[in-house]
């Protein structure tokens, strides 16, 4: 897939949340848009960049919160515990 960079840095930018370097690794892991981080959801996005970066659990928060336009601190505790659980399930 051959993604525009600066279309995806363009788009990426303007959500809540994602500032210039988390741009950077979302694109660098082909990520170039709020529809694939839906598509895919926060936690697969999530694991991809934790993959390769030292990511922490801000960046699921961060991830989550630029899908529903509210900042990471604001995400409500029932949808972090079940975005947890979805992270702790895949693992197993």
């Amino acid at each position: 897939m051959i993604i525009d960079m600066a279309a995806g840095r363009r788009e990426l930018v303007k959500l809540k949340n994602i500032g210039e370097t988390s741009v950077e690794k979302l694109l660098d892991i082909g990520i170039s848009s709020r529809e694939q981080i839906e598509e895919l959801g926060a936690v697969a996005v999530y694991k991809r960049l934790r993959e390769r970066y030292p990511v922490s659990m801000t960046m699921l928060w961060a991830l989550q919160g630029a899908l529903l336009d509210l900042p990471y601190y604001q995400i409500p505790r029932e949808i972090r515990d079940a975005l947890i659980e979805e992270l702790s399930n895949e693992e197993v």
